[in-house]
């Protein structure tokens, strides 16, 4: 009997340390929050009808697939117009910078020749002018004709060289060049910038992402910046859970933190990424040791992309802070 007692007593001692210890273990404390999403609203530049929308709502899409494509008619006639633009002028500076055509050369040489018959015989008529002048058959007046007629035979002669020194030298014409060329980059940027417009009638995802929602169906009319498809990356997920003002001094932004929530086959990891500064709500008072067990501080961890994929925005958790 005796030897039956103390095995009890032995027996009960265990099982009292046993529940100390479990008493000593305290559980971690866990915390309401939820997930959320930062959506990424994807639009077109320009309004225009949608033409295609490859992609529906649920689905997951890679980086680069194609989401939507509105109609493109109107921004392709104004590229072709563009490059019609950018023909002309450098056409136009081509032109410039090889100088005259050699029909046009000859004809200014046939204009000095002309000039210069023109100005021999002037030369001779002056002559006879002054003879006669001299020998007093003719006045003053028909003397000084004919020196006039000399001097504008000379001017003729040396506008018909320089017009032909110009029109062999592209250099002569330096700004007509300079202006062309202008309008050649002109004409480049306008082209570039209708390729630019051409381009943003299609868009595509730009990462992977699940596709949260669709908002315009094929067909209708899509205004000028207006989301066509809101996209969710695994990265735009997040916790946000709430911590009264006791615990909040002890966080620390990378800290880990686990989340539970209803369904989920194991806890979500995540690292804290913000703690709020101000807290949520604040008593009309006066910070008593009473009043300060109401504040409560707004907390942001950012889970793995691959365990995000496993929340729901809005879905609630129960964030615990190791």
């Amino acid at each position: 009997m005796r030897t039956t007692g103390l095995r009890t007593t032995r027996i009960a001692l265990a099982c009292a340390l046993a529940l100390c210890a479990a008493c000593a273990e305290k559980p971690a404390d866990y915390y309401q929050g939820y997930a959320e999403g930062e959506f990424v609203m994807v639009a077109a530049a320009s309004a225009g009808r949608l033409e295609k929308r490859w992609v529906r709502r649920g689905e997951q899409v890679a980086a680069q697939a194609p989401l939507f494509a509105l109609e493109e008619e109107n921004e392709r006639a104004a590229r072709r117009e563009a490059e019609e633009h950018l023909s002309t002028a450098e056409a136009r500076l081509a032109n410039l910078e090889t100088g005259k055509r050699a029909p046009e050369i000859d004809a200014a040489r046939a204009q000095i020749a002309q000039a210069s018959a023109a100005r021999e015989l002037a030369i001779q008529q002056l002559r006879q002018q002054e003879k006669l002048f001299k020998e007093g058959f003719i006045s003053q007046a028909r003397l000084d004709e004919a020196r006039a007629a000399h001097a504008a035979n000379l001017a003729r002669v040396a506008e018909t060289e320089a017009q032909l020194r110009t029109t062999r030298l592209p250099l002569g014409r330096e700004r007509e060049i300079v202006a062309a060329q202008a309008d050649v980059e002109a004409a480049r940027a306008a082209l570039a910038q209708s390729d630019w417009r051409l381009k943003q009638r299609a868009v595509a995802a730009p990462a992977q992402a699940l596709v949260h929602d669709t908002f315009y169906s094929e067909g209708e009319w899509v205004p000028a910046g207006s989301p066509v498809v809101s996209l969710l990356p695994p990265g735009n997920v997040k916790l946000r859970f709430f911590v009264p003002e006791t615990v909040v001094g002890a966080i620390k932004p990378g800290q880990p933190v686990s989340a539970r929530c209803d369904g989920c086959d194991k806890p979500v990891a995540a690292k804290v990424s913000y703690i709020a500064r101000q807290a949520e709500y604040t008593p009309p008072v006066i910070y008593s040791r009473t009043e300060r067990a109401k504040l409560v501080f707004l907390i942001e961890a950012r889970p793995d992309p691959a365990d995000a994929m496993r929340l729901r925005p809005g879905q609630p958790l129960d964030v615990a802070v190791k």
